[in-house]
């Protein structure tokens, strides 16, 4: 099989002859191979190249990362901390170049070792292949390492977002029995109250109405002061109305309320909820241990 070198037509035969594509003809007889080569170096050259750029690139974003830790440490457990930190930071870069330089790299390497005496460096090569592996695996492992923190940290932040909205409605609960004497009978009532800053109308963006109730509402009364009997009075105007003395010196309303938001499965009324109850945030279990003690105080009371 003849490869004619103008247009790259192979076909049976002699170039002397002429190519059956374009014409060209060879002028003469094809030059012998010389005595001696020069190994190769590109390849190999290439993937040392690449496992240098990946330890350069993943080392300089661990002291960028410990540069920004205040205060600045160079032990141990800081190294590791910024480890941590540019592996995150690199995640998105270095899994698509992992599968890019292992699986070039491997491949290149394979057709090294075909003909190794045609290439110089092997060992370099190895090493950079080898350094490249290291690497993805120390990226891999500080990232692995590092998730159930951020899984932990992300579930904070969450519970600490329900509770900030917890908060802005009991302040708004506040507000509004400032005005009317008792807590609203249905949750969207405090979107009347003054809102300057769009908080509490953040607050109550889609939450369920469903998951608020009132309780129940009870009049406190002030104690009546005791009469003092004085020495005179058979002199007292007869006119008093005697009734007054006996009326109340003064009340007021107060209105027991209670308000769960889903917790992490979005569903109201399962043990994960949060429940706001009187201003007062607290999870299911703890709101149903203070329903304990006042039952049995209530029981207590009973003649």
């Amino acid at each position: 099989m003849t490869t004619c070198p103008c247009c790259g037509f192979s076909f049976e035969g002699d170039l002397r002859s002429g190519c059956a594509t374009c014409g060209a003809r060879a002028v003469g007889e094809p030059l012998p191979k010389p005595l001696h080569e020069l190994p190769a170096y590109g390849r190999p050259l290439l993937l040392v190249a690449s496992g240098v750029l990946m330890i350069l690139g993943f080392l300089a974003q661990t002291i960028i990362a410990l540069a920004e830790r205040v205060p600045l440490s160079f032990g141990f457990w800081s190294w590791i901390a910024a480890g941590e930190t540019a592996a995150w930071r690199l995640k998105w870069v270095f899994v698509p170049l992992t599968f890019v330089v292992l699986w070039g790299g491997r491949r290149i390497y394979q057709t090294m070792m075909l003909t190794p005496a045609r290439f110089v460096g092997l060992k370099t090569a190895r090493r950079g292949l080898v350094a490249s592996v290291l690497v993805v695996l120390t990226i891999a492992t500080l990232i692995g390492i590092t998730v159930p923190a951020r899984l932990r940290q992300h579930r904070d932040s969450l519970d600490a977002a329900e509770r900030a909205r917890l908060y802005t409605i009991a302040r708004a609960q506040l507000e509004y029995q400032a005005h009317h004497g008792m807590a609203p009978d249905l949750l969207n009532d405090l979107k009347d109250l003054p809102d300057p800053d769009g908080s509490i109308a953040d607050a109550l963006l889609n939450l369920d109405p469903s998951g608020y109730r009132t309780i129940g509402a009870d009049v406190a009364v002030a104690a009546k002061p005791k009469r003092r009997i004085l020495s005179g009075a058979a002199l007292q105007n007869a006119s008093l109305n005697p009734a007054a003395e006996d009326a109340t010196v003064g009340g007021f309303s107060i209105m027991n309320y209670e308000l769960r938001l889903p917790g992490d499965d979005k569903i109201v009324g399962t043990d994960d909820d949060l429940v706001l109850r009187d201003g007062v945030i607290m999870t299911v279990a703890e709101a149903k241990e203070t329903v304990k003690p006042a039952a049995a105080t209530a029981r207590s009371r009973k003649p």
